[in-house]
């Protein structure tokens, strides 16, 4: 979602602010405000209206104005506006209405947010009007001189200032915008109106409408009413400049939810798209539809079906969330609907369009896991739920729904695509039968057959013929509207794409090309090499450069590139290509979402500028069957069989969503011989290419017979087709639907899942365009159910009239299926390479042994926590992890002389860097070093558990020659103790529930102290016993357990790990020392030359 309305606040702080940079100090905008919001009559609260006086003093003997901060229109004629009054009156009055509700014209809702600013004496002729709009070329600036709230129908009288995208507004334009201000204020009102484009420009407003805005006699010019509109998504390029606390709240009348914040931060955290409106949250119907345009489908559907005033939400969930993000997605929408009970029962409708390449099974185990929780309430609820879904792996996400529904008993319908999109919704409203329709078959054969017409209207197909040349159409289009894919259009894939790459080649594969239609790939952050992918049967290599000039040299057949840059970077792809390649480059797919509006039409003038057609940005790309594909459109394999996109139709068509341009291809080809062409144009405001660039171009391919357009709401881009339907310049059928007809249903502005999907002027709704297309000459059905049927209409009457002669079915071709793939439908099995038990990479966030990383966190578990948790996959007792640390502490380091942190330095001083001299002292690590604790722990545990005694291992281990391990020490003794091991053997002796192992060694350093007194408990044996007896007693494991986890090595890795820290000391110590080389001193070396 693109443009985003602020608070008059926020809007007149960032004025305040950039106006006198920009302006060099010329323009002096104070912007003094006060923000009021709910808490500030409660004294607990940390912001009262106490400490709103303290931090604006300013306003303690001011007079001021107040007002609602909500996105409310004239507030003035709703008795919305405090004038010219003291603070303590502005605080009564903001009281007052303080989580009030209130009516405005047709809208109601709850007052919540005030705005206190000073208030400004100034006449009715001092009162100006401003506003600046921002369209595919530039900025158009509204002025009219006669300002305020009585300013009337501003559209027919103001006048206007187009700036184009590439120029600098400057005084001397205005003149003619300025001709009705008093002269002397012409020059100061020019002057800030050009620092107030700047502005504009740089901080990426979309919208900004200043009424009025008042020249005072003093000449100071000061905005009093502003409404204005950002581009949130180049909150990458200018969140700096906005500050932290720049908010986009709801419109007034709908009520902001956490739950909706909370999808909100978690669609800002993922690549996908989650999106959450609350409509109605006691309504009777709810949605959790995939695909943006897919879900303004439902909505249409349901309103058009009576059930506006039930439908309880909007949102999406697409671009392939994982199982926790749908989980989570889906455990907020089913807690929303519990939320109250309805006698009828509610229903939830998970529908969508035909995915292209979210797995469809992947997205339903979070879905399935948030329904299994919810079961109780579910049923106690009398909750129906209806599902609709296809793409990739649909068969056994709906297998799964299935099980789900017999394993649960919640009352379930269950279709696949042998159903239209929207067929769902009549049954889930109770208006047809539950059994018209067949639930999913996952063991029968989807077949799709034309449908049979019913009595089609000749006048459907009535011709039109345009008088001229296709050069004499005066309209504006772009380089795509000449543009033509063929079997011999290669390109060039910006990004490590491989699973779309291997699509596109399995697509050229069935569509028997001589060739693979990917030439290469660019992928900059790593050097030139290859990538191996399937064609057919067989491999081929595709080449990667990390330089677009390189693909483009290398490649000179290339004519498309399918950039798939992040929105951070494909405008700069783009103008790279743009400006050094637009001799062969001639089309460019832009695939991202999120580009800045202000970037895309950059993108757009100097494409045009260039010769390059652009698809995009925010697609999914395009279509040609039997000759090129773009990036994943027309989904997996079985789709492209099931919708016959292996061979050419007779049906072109153009859509706005990505998502619903897989619905077309099924609803197509069930309708009609199939497709010719399609592409998705994308849902941002400003597309690449526009529905008239496609349309003329399918208008003039003669084969293709039949134009479909899947327009909707917001923008004007469908009245150029109404004009090419006019003149005749589109002389065949065009069968067209605009979606998100549902707007009108609701009382306030609903921004929908496309950038562009929302009407914010006259003629941008979807009803609005559907009946000027259905006036212009198109064949508009009653709603998009019936889109189908148009298209058999047409088609039938084509086929009639030997228009559209009989295409022969080819083979079905086949292409084998990838072994990942094919072991995801279960269809193979193979054994893993790798088994990992203790950590989890693939969620939501990180876990280990399934302890989510924020739990860790949030329960303080330290790492002596973490190492139970990796190490032994328990959570351990807090004495327990305590004393893990402890010995960390304690064998961190002892030392420069001992032999690896010898190493270490040695290594350091050699120029090594740090992971290599680590590694050197760490080599050193064995029985002589540090390995005493293996030892130490084997020796005694043996000797206790045979229930020796301690003189009688003493005298055993004498008898045999053998070292006792863990015992001695060269400098400490009994009367010089090693307070490491005092620590070590105080803390377990008071916390640890038995040490018998402990006891055992303390009992035998009793017998060899009593021959030397340095033969102690060293710290090593110390560290040895007490874990052997935290293993054995703690409660976590079995006595064998703990046994095998000391054979596996534990203790040694405690060593490693505690002396690491000492090792990376010991090399950063050097380096700040900057040591030189070291070489060992001859004195200190005895050579012995006669052996």
């Amino acid at each position: 979602m693109s443009a985003k309305p602020v608070r008059e606040y926020y809007g007149k702080q960032l004025l305040a602010k950039y106006i006198k940079e920009y302006s060099g100090g010329e323009h002096d905008f104070e912007g003094r405000g006060i923000l009021v919001k709910p808490g500030v009559t409660d004294p607990t609260s940390p912001v009262t209206w106490d400490t709103l006086l303290q931090e604006n003093e300013w306003a303690k003997d001011a007079k001021l104005v107040a007002k609602p901060d909500q996105l409310i229109k004239r507030r003035g004629k709703a008795g919305l506006l405090a004038i010219n009054k003291s603070f303590e009156e502005c605080k009564a009055w903001v009281d007052e209405r303080m989580n009030k509700p209130w009516k405005v014209e047709a809208v109601e809702g709850v007052l919540n947010t005030f705005l206190i600013e000073p208030f400004v004496p100034h006449a009715q002729e001092d009162e100006y009007y401003i506003c600046i709009v921002s369209n595919r070329t530039g900025e158009q600036m509204l002025f009219w001189h006669e300002g305020g709230v009585d300013i009337g129908d501003v559209d027919s009288k103001a006048l206007r200032l187009d700036v184009p995208l590439e120029k600098e507004v400057t005084a001397e334009d205005m003149t003619e915008l300025l001709k009705f201000v008093p002269p002397e204020r012409q020059p100061k009102l020019a002057s800030f109106f050009v620092t107030l484009m700047k502005v504009y420009r740089e901080l990426h407003f979309v919208y900004m409408e200043i009424n009025p805005i008042v020249v005072e006699p003093s000449g100071k010019i000061t905005p009093l009413d502003l409404a204005a509109k950002i581009d949130e998504t180049a909150a990458f390029l200018v969140q700096q400049k906005w500050g932290p606390n720049i908010d986009f709240p709801a419109p007034f009348g709908r009520a902001e939810f956490p739950e909706e914040a909370y999808i909100k931060a978690m669609d800002a955290k993922t690549g996908a798209s989650l999106k959450l409106t609350i409509l109605n949250v006691t309504g009777r119907v709810w949605t959790m539809v995939a695909g943006g345009g897919a879900s303004v489908v439902y909505a249409d559907t349901i309103c058009d079906l009576g059930f506006s005033h039930e439908l309880a939400n909007y949102g999406e969930y697409s671009g392939a969330p994982n199982d926790e993000q749908t989980y989570n997605y889906a455990r907020t929408i089913l807690g929303l609907m519990l939320r109250t009970k309805r006698d009828e029962g509610k229903v939830l409708i998970i529908g969508g369009g035909i995915a292209n390449f979210t797995d469809v099974a992947a997205t339903f185990k979070g879905l399935i896991k948030a329904i299994k929780e919810k079961r109780e309430e579910l049923i106690a609820g009398n909750i129906s739920i209806f599902v609709r879904r296809a793409g990739p792996n649909y068969q056994e996400g709906l297998k799964m729904m299935l099980t789900l529904r017999d394993e649960t008993g919640i009352k379930m319908k269950i279709f696949g695509p042998e159903q239209d999109a929207v067929a769902v919704c009549p049954l889930a409203l109770g208006l047809a039968p539950l059994d018209s329709i067949p639930d999913f078959d996952p063991d029968a054969k989807v077949i799709h057959t034309v449908s049979k017409a019913v009595e089609p209207e000749a006048r459907l197909i009535e011709p039109r013929k345009f008088e001229g040349t296709p050069a004499d159409f005066k309209a504006e289009v772009s380089m795509m509207s000449t543009q033509q894919f063929s079997k011999e259009t290669r390109c060039i894939v910006y990004g490590l794409q491989q699973r779309a790459v291997q699509g596109m080649l399995d697509f050229d594969f069935m569509c028997k090309r001589s060739r693979p239609s990917v030439a290469c790939m660019v992928y900059p952050f790593q050097g030139n090499h290859y990538i191996k992918f399937y064609w057919g049967t067989e491999e081929t290599l595709i080449p990667v450069y990390t330089k677009i000039s390189t693909a483009v040299e290398k490649h000179p057949d290339t004519t498309v590139m399918v950039n798939f840059a992040s929105f951070r970077s494909v405008y700069d792809t783009c103008v790279e290509t743009f400006d050094n390649h637009s001799d062969q480059i001639k089309t460019m797919a832009i695939i991202a979402e999120g580009v800045p509006e202000a970037q895309t039409r950059a993108l757009v003038a100097k494409a045009e500028t260039k010769g390059v057609g652009i698809i995009g940005p925010a697609t999914v790309g395009g279509i040609k069957p039997g000759c090129f594909r773009i990036g994943n459109t027309g989904g997996m394999l079985d789709n492209i069989v099931m919708s016959k996109l292996y061979r050419p139709g007779s049906v072109c068509y153009v859509s706005k969503s990505g998502g619903m341009s897989n619905e077309l291809n099924n609803i197509i080809s069930r309708n009609s011989n199939g497709v010719c062409e399609g592409v998705a144009i994308g849902g941002d405001r400003y597309p690449g290419s526009r529905f008239i660039d496609h349309l003329l171009r399918y208008n003039d391919n003669p084969d293709c017979k039949i134009l479909v357009l899947l327009g909707e709401v917001g923008g004007t881009d469908e009245y150029a087709v109404c004009d090419a339907l006019k003149t005749g310049r589109i002389s065949k059928p065009v069968i067209a639907w605009c979606i998100g007809t549902c707007a009108s249903a609701f009382s306030f502005e609903v921004q929908f899942g496309h950038a562009g999907a929302c009407a914010r002027g006259m003629g941008e709704t979807a009803r609005d365009k559907n009946a000027a297309l259905a006036a212009a000459g198109a064949i508009v059905p009653k709603s998009f159910a019936e889109f189908g049927k148009k298209i058999n209409e047409v088609y039938t009457l084509l086929k009639q009239k030997g228009e559209i002669p009989e295409i022969p079915e080819p083979e079905i071709p086949k292409v084998p299926m990838d072994y990942t793939w094919a072991k995801r439908l279960g269809m193979v099995r193979k054994p893993a390479n790798f088994i990992s038990t203790i950590s989890d990479d693939r969620g939501e966030e990180l876990k280990y042994s399934g302890m989510p990383i924020s739990e860790v966190f949030s329960e303080d578990l330290g790492v002596g926590g973490v190492l139970s948790l990796l190490w032994f996959r328990k959570r351990l007792p807090p004495y327990a992890t305590k004393f893990i640390e402890m010995i960390l502490m304690v064998t961190a380091d002892h030392g420069p002389a001992v032999s690896g942190a010898h190493n270490t330095i040695v290594s350091t001083r050699a120029g090594k860097d740090l992971v290599s001299s680590l590694v050197s002292g760490l080599l050193t690590i064995g029985p002589r070093f540090g390995g005493a604790l293996d030892g130490a722990a084997s020796m005694m545990t043996a000797a206790c558990d045979k229930g020796m005694s301690a003189r009688e291992f003493v005298n055993d281990c004498k008898k045999n020659n053998v070292l006792i391990m863990g015992i001695g020490h060269r400098i400490k003794s009994l009367e010089n103790p090693d307070m490491r091991v005092v620590i070590i053997k105080e803390y377990v002796q008071k916390h640890f529930p038995k040490t018998p192992t402990l006891d055992f060694a303390l009992a035998v350093e009793q017998v060899t102290t009593s021959k030397r007194s340095n033969l102690i408990l060293n710290v090593d044996g110390c560290i040895a016993v007490s874990f052997v007896d935290l293993l054995r007693h703690c409660g976590a494991f079995t006595i064998e357990e703990a046994d095998e986890l000391i054979a596996n090595g534990c203790l040694n890795g405690l060593f490693v790990l505690g002396r690491s820290i000492g090792f990376i000391g010991h090399v950063l110590d050097q380096k700040r020392l900057k040591q030189p080389l070291y070489r060992h001193p001859w004195d200190d070396i005895s050579y012995i030359n006669d052996l």
